[in-house]
């Protein structure tokens, strides 16, 4: 098959394209030394024919490619479409509507927690796909004819798993439920992330106001210099320094100097007196605006309340046939106990029609969990 590497023929194929009321779609990319991903290659397929667009052709213009992700006629199908959507949201200031996700529907019909789509394939076809060139450095060029097969045949095999997921979603009424996570999963919400909320991402749990306070502007910071140099995060600086200097409040070159986890001679860089100004900006922060901290949770009956319900949880997802995943997290369950009103995924919808209600009667001792004949089941007290 031919590349598409000109505005002419890219226009001809998304015109093509746009007559089906499903297409496949996936995105090959780079993001390991840039801020943003490098949209590399695109391919698209139909029950009619499939085509790769070579997005880093000269003088391609991409708008006939966005113009049909917006196209509300036609659904766009993708496996674990988090990535590729942000790309074209960050590239075209849309977001693909309407979208189907294998990967979520695969929970939905409990093929586990975020099957990879080689397994997916795998498992809904019997095929086993070429995995040869997944971590091919998809930017050079040319192209080879095996990396062309493998773009195809990525898309190809993804029409056959959305007729069968799509199938069984519709035969065991639970199309409603994908239609619900796709809501999410489009809106611009989810990808409009500004830097104040950087330091949501940081896996720490900070302990005192300072400390967050000092958190949310060094993550500020450094999310804005990597933006503003198109690097990654970790370029600029290390999560464990970030942390680091949280707890620390180094609010002088020479205490930043201190920091283990801080480069040496990063002081002396004008970085260096960029993150003392962050410091000072969140020392001087009035606390009581912050995000309330969550508190320790040393009450060994919340723990044990907690372990209940991920029983209750499994074995909710093993009845219903639902990856637990996709029912609730850990943290939703840590939330269920703290609040009946919890505002969680997992108290709303159909969630809470599976296992919310259940997981509340539990945690108020209305419901018990027994073991009969080997399976664990819920026993209504009165």
């Amino acid at each position: 098959m031919d590349l598409i590497t000109t505005t002419a023929d890219l226009t001809a194929a998304c015109s093509r394209l746009a007559k089906h009321p499903v297409i496949t779609v996936d995105t090959e990319f780079l993001r390991e030394t840039t801020y943003y991903p490098l949209l590399c290659v695109v391919q698209m397929a139909s029950p009619e024919e499939a085509v790769v667009i070579d997005t880093l052709a000269e003088g391609i213009d991409l708008k006939p490619f966005f113009a049909l992700m917006a196209n509300e006629s036609v659904l766009k199908v993708f496996h674990a479409a988090r990535q590729d959507i942000e790309i074209i949201w960050h590239q075209a200031n849309i977001i693909p509507h309407p979208v189907f996700d294998t990967q979520v529907a695969a929970m939905v019909l409990g093929y586990g927690d975020s099957i990879a789509y080689d397994a997916l394939v795998e498992k809904v076809t019997g095929h086993r796909p070429d995995k040869t060139h997944r971590f091919t450095d998809w930017s050079r060029r040319p192209l080879t004819k095996e990396q062309m097969h493998y773009a195809v045949s990525d898309v190809t095999h993804l029409r056959d798993v959305f007729a069968a997921l799509d199938a069984d979603l519709k035969k065991r009424r639970r199309s409603e439920w994908v239609s619900i996570e796709m809501e999410v999963l489009t809106s611009p919400k989810t990808y409009d992330f500004h830097p104040e909320r950087a330091w949501e991402r940081l896996k720490t749990r900070v302990r005192k106001p300072k400390d967050l306070a000092v958190l949310m502007e060094v993550a500020a910071w450094r999310e804005q210099e990597a933006q503003s140099r198109d690097v990654p995060r970790g370029r600029v600086l290390r999560d464990e320094a970030v942390t680091d200097i949280a707890t620390h409040a180094p609010n002088t070159l020479e205490k930043l100097a201190h920091l283990r986890s801080v480069p040496k001679g990063f002081e002396k860089s004008k970085w260096g007196a960029d993150i003392v100004a962050a410091v000072e900006r969140g020392l001087a922060r009035d606390f009581s605006t912050l995000p309330k901290l969550e508190k320790p949770r040393n009450n060994s009956n919340g723990a044990a309340t907690v372990e209940l319900l991920k029983v209750l949880l499994r074995m909710t997802a093993e009845r219903h046939a639902v990856a637990s995943k996709v029912i609730a997290t850990v943290d939703d369950l840590e939330e269920i106990v703290a609040s009946d009103d919890a505002d969680v995924p997992a108290l709303r919808g159909w969630r809470r029609e599976l296992f919310g209600e259940a997981a509340l009667k539990l945690k108020r001792g209305e419901l018990a969990l027994a073991i009969e004949k080997g399976r664990v089941v819920g026993v209504q007290r009165a």
